[in-house]
């Protein structure tokens, strides 16, 4: 059975697993003041809901998230106060996931950019559909990692390697990604929904207290401080934005050509 929580975020329920399906896939669901909202509240909801053991999000059409609602060429806006808009919109989303004592499994279908992509690195499991593929992105528009990105990305990865992807906002193929140890699956983009859903049920079916003993435990064993790098996300974030170079990324997006950065 399912339900609507809103028009952009859908919520389903299969068993003891729930779905949160973000639903903005004429915009590759990037996320806009609705989406946010509407995804804290069903996460939220999902925290209260009896019998749920398992939470998988993901995304409609063929994009998981796109990351940051951007302004449209026709705006002619710049974002203000960005280092606000990370506290008030990205901080509550990452860490209702991190606190949810189920497993969260990230489901993701399509294209994960920038806070898209930090999305599915909060989750405790990442699969995703064979031709599905991930970018940090943050820097091509003159930004740095945020949505606990900057956090988590190093401890998945090693340094270096957080350092290569979040530098060059190079593109990730979903079988490259798994190499690297990012997803527990890779399924056919064909069977995606069915094959992913099986998976979460296979969670759903393990030993629900146990588990949230366990995501406590290794994240007590490394030095879990998430609120801390998340608020150093959101100074460094409105560093970037009053720069000449996050300006100049931000109109190459809008007018579709590469940037040219000054390094001002």
């Amino acid at each position: 059975m399912g339900r609507e929580t809103s028009k952009s975020v859908l919520l389903r329920r299969s068993g003891a697993v729930i779905e949160l399906v973000l639903n903005r896939p004429e915009r590759l669901n990037a996320i806009d003041d609705e989406v946010a909202a509407d995804l804290l509240e069903g996460l939220e909801s999902v925290a209260g809901e009896p019998g749920c053991r398992c939470l998988v999000i993901t995304g409609s059409g063929r994009g998981f998230c796109s990351g940051q609602a951007l302004p449209s060429a026709q705006s002619g806006s710049l974002p203000r106060q960005i280092g606000a808009l990370v506290r008030e919109r990205y901080i509550p989303l990452v860490t209702a996931i991190q606190l949810l004592p189920i497993p969260v499994l990230a489901a993701v279908n399509g294209v994960a950019a920038g806070a898209g992509f930090a999305l599915a690195l909060a989750a405790d499991l990442r699969v995703a559909a064979d031709d599905a593929w991930f970018t940090c992105g943050f820097a091509a528009i003159g930004l740095v990692p945020d949505s606990g990105a900057s956090y988590f990305l190093p401890r998945y990865l090693g340094l270096s390697k957080a350092l290569q992807l979040a530098l060059t906002s190079e593109r990730l193929s979903a079988p490259k990604a798994a190499e690297l140890g990012l997803l527990a699956r890779v399924f056919p983009a064909a069977s995606f929904h069915r094959d992913s859903l099986a998976f979460a049920q296979e969670l759903a079916s393990g030993p629900t207290k146990a588990f949230a003993l366990t995501k406590q435990a290794f994240r007590e064993g490394l030095g879990f401080n998430l609120g801390a790098q998340l608020e150093l996300e959101a100074d460094l974030q409105q560093q970037a934005s009053e720069t000449a170079d996050f300006r100049e990324g931000l109109l190459a997006f809008r007018q579709k050509r590469p940037p040219r950065f000054t390094g001002h």
